[in-house]
């Protein structure tokens, strides 16, 4: 990029694009409802990076190369992201069509009680993103079974989708092996296990109060009638081979995660073993997707290859369990692809033009202690992840702004860790337009706005950061003099 002087716009200038944009995607969603993701929305993304751009160039006189250049790093810092959307694009119609999620779905309405349906939904996918580290992966496999065993018992989709998502971000909050908890500790030269061990304050209050509120709901759920579940089985058996033998696929891919194996290589081992079992096990529904045009080895191969990248439709004989068993394939992806595109040209002419770092100056005047330090650093994540669109992005733009500051104030760089991903991670998927709302909302085929007021664990963590924050508790400040760490003054 061109080492180039930016003149800072004022807090109210750079806040006109937000503006912009927030209105842009009020008309836009509210015309298009659940189709705004078809064009309305990257429309809308482009446009406001243009009003963004234009301010920059006559206000602040930014090069246009500079503004681009940004947005291409942009674009280049998010493309292993989006092959890996391509790859669960994938695996979405290989689990699915190969009758792997079937399978799940079918074994797991007998062995989940309604009643705890919700709770035991979080727990689960908590306990597999501990151990793959990704929330994505964790949504993309076992979250679709869950989501089909749950409106098999009657479950709203939001509140299904809010247990999944609640306990994904869980695991990929404190998993070692989450990429995010490696960067928020890495960013703010935090010793990774001394990051995990102090989030645990927060998040283990945060996830109590969660499973609580799910276990609770429960509790008020009327259950599907036996008959429906069994009508729901009965569809599944008739449609699919369900056999044991189908959990070697992800068995085989826990194996692949657990030993640190790149998640694109284990994602596309797990999509092309699941394609092999889909010959095996599924060989009338491959033809069935080829459709009558195709004749013998062509219509299997047609089938195959469609699996994976197209759109098929199976006919069960149960209407919810039509659309259930639907699949996008990879060109299901691209919509995803194509807003995260236009939200990182959005992200990088913010940067650019230095608009995110004026309206951030806002912050500083609320950092006088503890509460408004960690306060200001909850608001400014959530903003970035706002106007990036990206929390990989908003995290290294967190750590970086306030790492000097929390210096400065003595605290400990754990606090400045922890404050981060319990404002950046567990947000990013609430937000519409971030990649982890828009991928979540794909993947489940649930609108972000629609299971947000469910996903409690993610509404949730950010508060209990400031809360804590308050009580002073475990929050040490450094002696001007020396080393030793003394106890925060109360708030």
């Amino acid at each position: 990029m061109e080492n180039q002087t930016v003149k800072l716009p004022s807090p109210i200038i750079s806040l006109v694009p937000i503006l912009v944009l927030v209105s842009l995607l009020f008309v836009t969603i509210r015309t298009f409802g659940s189709d705004a993701l078809n064009g309305g929305s990257q429309i809308s993304l482009l446009a406001t990076t243009a009003v963004c751009s234009l301010i920059a160039m006559s206000v602040s006189k930014v090069r246009w190369k500079t503004i681009e250049t940004a947005i291409v790093n942009n674009i280049t810092g998010v493309a292993s992201a989006l092959l890996i959307l391509l790859i669960i694009g994938s695996i979405s119609g290989s689990w699915m069509i190969s009758g792997v999620v079937p399978t799940l779905i079918y074994y797991g309405t007998k062995l989940i009680h309604p009643t705890f349906f919700l709770v035991s939904t979080c727990v689960i996918c908590a306990i597999v993103s501990v151990m793959t580290g990704s929330s994505w992966t964790t949504i993309a496999t076992i979250g679709i079974a869950l989501l089909g065993i749950g409106r098999a018992q009657g479950y709203d989709e939001g509140w299904i989708a809010g247990a999944i998502i609640s306990g994904a971000y869980f695991g990929d909050k404190i998993s070692p092996l989450s990429d995010t908890t490696v960067l928020a500790s890495s960013i703010t030269d935090t010793p990774l296990f001394t990051h995990i061990r102090y989030m645990m304050i927060t998040t283990i209050p945060s996830m109590t109060i969660t499973l609580v509120l799910f276990t609770i709901t429960g509790f008020f759920h009327t259950a599907s009638s036996g008959d429906q579940m069994a009508q729901f089985s009965q569809s599944l058996e008739e449609s699919f081979t369900i056999t044991p033998w189908l959990f070697i696929v992800p068995v085989v891919t826990g194996i692949l995660i657990a030993k640190k194996v790149p998640p694109l290589i284990t994602l596309f081992i797990s999509s092309v073993l699941a394609g092999v079992f889909a010959l095996i096990f599924q060989p009338d529904i491959l033809l069935e997707i080829a459709g009558d045009n195709a004749e013998g080895s062509n219509a299997m191969f047609k089938g195959f290859m469609t699996m994976f990248y197209g759109s098929t439709q199976i006919e069960t004989g149960n209407a919810e369990l039509n659309d259930l068993v639907s699949t996008r394939g990879m060109s299901g992806m691209l919509g995803t692809i194509w807003l995260i595109i236009c939200a990182m040209c959005f992200g990088g002419a913010m940067a650019a033009s230095g608009m995110l770092q004026s309206i951030t100056s806002l912050f500083l005047r609320f950092m006088k202690r503890t509460v408004g330090t960690v306060g200001s650093t909850v608001a400014s994540g959530l903003f970035f992840n706002i106007c990036t669109a990206d929390q990989y992005m908003s995290i290294i733009l967190t750590g970086n702004m306030f790492k000097d500051i929390y210096k400065q104030k003595g605290y400990e760089s754990r606090l400045l860790s922890r404050t981060t991903e319990d404002a950046v991670t567990v947000t990013s998927p609430l937000i519409p337009w971030n990649t982890c709302g828009m991928t979540q909302a794909t993947i489940l085929g649930v609108a972000t706005l629609s299971y947000l007021p469910y996903c409690f664990f993610n509404l949730i963590s950010p508060l209990m950061s400031i809360f804590i924050a308050s009580t002073g508790y475990k929050i040490k400040r450094i002696h001007e003099t020396g080393h030793k760490s003394i106890p925060d003054e109360k708030n």
